[in-house]
């Protein structure tokens, strides 16, 4: 078969292990999955409250333009329904752009590590995949500003960062846009949007059309909790929908789910207690941390990278043989980390238990 030599190169998104499995190999009674960075307060009850599988005509395709969600947005964000686009998920949006803006001739500069779908899908798309190495987690804005040339195409900025969890301020965002040339596009990846400090948010949508090469993606899959459903968005100036919509899949969002995020998108109360309740508890899990003379790195998300005394694989290890998932910091690009999801309180005290045993077992030398 004549597919694309790029892809003997490359391997499929592998996902993390799911709890039934974990809990028949380890003969485990309870799991918690604390890797996938998903909402553990579910999602919104008005959600489950007011949509019913029969207010649907499920053989009838979904509005393609997702009218109601894209009004939705529009008001929400104060931006034109045409500054808008929506995808299966802001991973749906990555292969769109990458598909609309890189070729082979072209290259793309990111940070590394960063989330590990951009670099998959430019690749695909015959793009060169120029890296810059992270600063203790934070993007190195002036490296890759420094980086771009005349082949560069698209530049990528994750914030916060993932698996980091770093942000990157508002000065620092505005000094690279008034830099970077106009005729390289910018994506800002903002899935952990709601998740950071208010004063701290860049707001970039308030200035879209000053900004003429940025997209700024978003989500319904983190904070709203609707990772089931594979819903997110785009925003940007009308020129760079308008091509990105001519690679976009013509029904490549469903009825359910532009309704579920709609409901999901107006209750602002539902996001208050999440985002509330996220800082109560990496509170005091950092102060747990610090407790047992373990570091971090900053996170502005509902995630944190613990760096660990011991081999990243062996301390993921260690967690899911006593019924917790988190995720290998060795599989992310960080070594001698692991990134753990911040769950509700009771099973965070849990976990703050079970690292400090694991701790006087590393100190005692029973863990290597």
């Amino acid at each position: 078969m004549k597919s694309k030599k790029i892809l003997a190169n490359l391997s499929a998104y592998k996902q993390g292990k799911q709890t039934s499995e974990v809990q028949k190999e380890y003969n485990l009674d309870r799991i918690v999955k604390l890797a996938s960075n998903e909402n553990p307060y579910g999602c919104s009850q008005k959600v489950k409250e007011q949509l019913t599988l029969s207010d649907f005509e499920f053989e009838i395709y979904p509005d393609g333009y997702a009218l109601e969600l894209r009004t939705g947005l529009s008001d929400k964000w104060n931006v034109k329904e045409t500054e808008l686009i929506l995808g299966n998920g802001s991973d749906d949006l990555i292969t769109v752009i990458c598909r609309a803006f890189l070729d082979d001739g072209l290259n793309t500069v990111m940070a590394k590590p960063t989330f590990t779908q951009y670099k998959h899908h430019a690749l695909i798309e015959g793009a060169e995949v120029i890296e810059v190495p992270t600063v203790d987690g934070y993007h190195d804005l002036n490296g890759m500003l420094e980086a771009i040339d005349e082949n560069t195409s698209v530049v990528w900025l994750c914030s916060p960062d993932n698996p980091s969890g770093t942000l990157i301020s508002k000065e620092k965002f505005n000094s690279f846009i008034d830099e970077c040339p106009k005729d390289v596009l910018v994506v800002l990846d903002e899935a952990y949007y709601e998740f950071v400090e208010e004063s701290l948010k860049l707001h970039a949508e308030r200035n879209i059309n000053d900004y003429e090469n940025v997209i700024i993606l978003r989500t319904f899959s983190k904070a709203y909790g609707l990772a089931g459903l594979r819903i997110g968005y785009g925003i940007s100036t009308e020129s760079i929908i308008e091509r990105l919509d001519v690679v976009r899949g013509p029904f490549n969002t469903s009825s359910f789910a532009q309704q579920a995020a709609l409901i999901a998108l107006n209750d602002d109360e539902f996001i208050t207690e999440t985002t509330s309740l996220n800082e109560s508890v990496k509170k005091h899990f950092l102060n747990h941390l610090e407790e047992i003379g373990w570091s971090y790195f900053d996170s502005h998300s509902n995630f944190v990278l613990v760096k660990t005394p011991i081999d990243s694989d062996k301390a993921s290890q260690y967690l899911l043989e006593r019924g917790f998932i988190v995720r290998s910091g060795a599989a992310l690009g960080y070594d001698h980390s692991f990134r753990v999801t911040l769950g509700n309180q009771k099973d965070m005290e849990e976990l703050q238990d079970i690292l400090t045993e694991m701790n006087k077992q590393i100190n005692d030398g029973v863990l290597k």
